[in-house]
């Protein structure tokens, strides 16, 4: 899909980038990592040609970038930046309707789809009308996606679009882009600092150093193999527990353990179906499997007439299909939970995972289970 093709680029005597062939499959994340300098943000510019190289060729579906209109080229490529870009006295309507006005879509259609990317980045209507000013930051980085996928490009280019986010919402965030790729698979050239984020988000992973490329491949080759001891420091001493920012929720999400209800559901006709199966949680689904609460009988509370009580959360703790078992088993031991639902980013339940399933896999990972 995409090509680099020997690049080189010099800044002055300084080669930025030295002699770089990599081949990205359609339809896949490649992380671009290592120190700064290292080449990592000049080689996701020169896809689009906010650089150009001075040798080689890069290649897109086998057209060279140079036979291309620099601005066709770009308005046909998505682009997603940390600082986000957002036009400031345009609504988030008309920030993300901007590409497909430049392509000439009617109205119609481009109404149509600034309410499907909205959607898409788990933003409702309503923010249709809102200004940039008006948005947090999780928000406005969930805008500027939604406005590089507006025009549905085929390529993506992202450079540390999450870097100034909190550490909760960058979380958040990086979950719903999973399961956004996953739907739309964008062939996306993704450049970070963050090793847990390039674990966390990358099918293959570019490592490079001083403009030149060190390792390149699939996540769990480079865990496994790293090739230098450069490479072994980038991935830290802990790469084994690492290994199982690979493994997802959705991996090991059972449909067992558990019942669901309608918000409708007698309490008593709830608790009598929870004790005839020997269970103890009843998961709370609109008509459209949206996890909207749950009961559960609380045997840690004082017996009341030889019966355990019966309580209702409105917001049960969860995780989405794409968190991973790391940042799953964290929150189970924050919360003192020893299952915990699993939703889709429309907050659709598709299973419970269990804390002894992530136990068994940190045990094979080499790690104590106190880890």
């Amino acid at each position: 899909m995409i090509e680099y093709k020997n690049i080189t680029k010099r800044f002055g005597e300084k080669a930025a980038v030295d002699n770089l062939t990599l081949s990205l499959e359609k339809g896949t994340i490649t992380m671009l990592i290592g120190p700064s300098g290292c080449g990592k943000t000049t080689s996701l510019k020169m896809v689009n040609r906010l650089v150009d190289p001075d040798e080689g060729d890069i290649l897109i579906n086998g057209d060279s970038i140079f036979d291309l209109d620099p601005v066709t080229l770009r308005r046909d490529i998505g682009y997603v930046i940390q600082e986000i870009g957002l036009f400031p006295h345009y609504s988030v309507f008309d920030n993300i309707a901007t590409l497909p006005r430049l392509h000439k879509w009617d109205e119609k259609k481009i109404k149509d789809r600034v309410y499907e990317v909205l959607d898409m980045v788990t933003l409702d209507e309503t923010y249709a009308d809102k200004y940039p000013r008006q948005l947090s930051g999780g928000e406005r980085q969930r805008v500027g996606l939604a406005r590089a996928l507006a025009a549905d490009p085929e390529v993506l280019l992202m450079d540390e679009p999450f870097g100034a986010i909190d550490p909760i919402n960058r979380l958040i965030l990086q979950q719903s882009f999973l399961e956004i790729q996953e739907e739309i698979k964008k062939t996306i050239v993704f450049v970070t600092h963050d090793i847990n984020e390039a674990i966390q988000l990358g099918d293959k992973i570019a490592i490079m150093n001083q403009g030149s490329l060190v390792q390149f491949d699939t996540v769990s080759e480079i865990l496994a193999n790293p090739e230098n001891e450069f490479v072994e420091n980038l991935l830290g001493q802990d790469r084994n527990l690492k290994a199982l920012s690979l493994k997802k929720a959705k991996d090991y999400a059972v449909k067992e353990g558990y019942i669901t209800v309608t918000d409708g559901t007698e309490k008593e006709e709830i608790r009598k179906e929870l004790e005839d199966k020997d269970l103890i949680v009843a998961y709370i689904l609109d008509s459209r499997d949206r996890l909207k609460g749950r009961y559960y009988i609380d045997k840690s509370a004082r017996k009341v007439e030889g019966r355990y009580p019966i309580v209702r959360e409105t917001k049960p703790y969860r995780v989405t299909r794409n968190t991973s078992l790391t940042e799953t088993l964290s929150r189970m031991l924050e919360h003192g939970e020893k299952k915990l639902p699993v939703v889709t980013r429309e907050d659709r339940l598709t299973g419970v995972i269990d804390l002894d399933a992530i136990f068994e896999e940190v045990e094979q990972a080499g790690a104590p289970k106190e880890a």
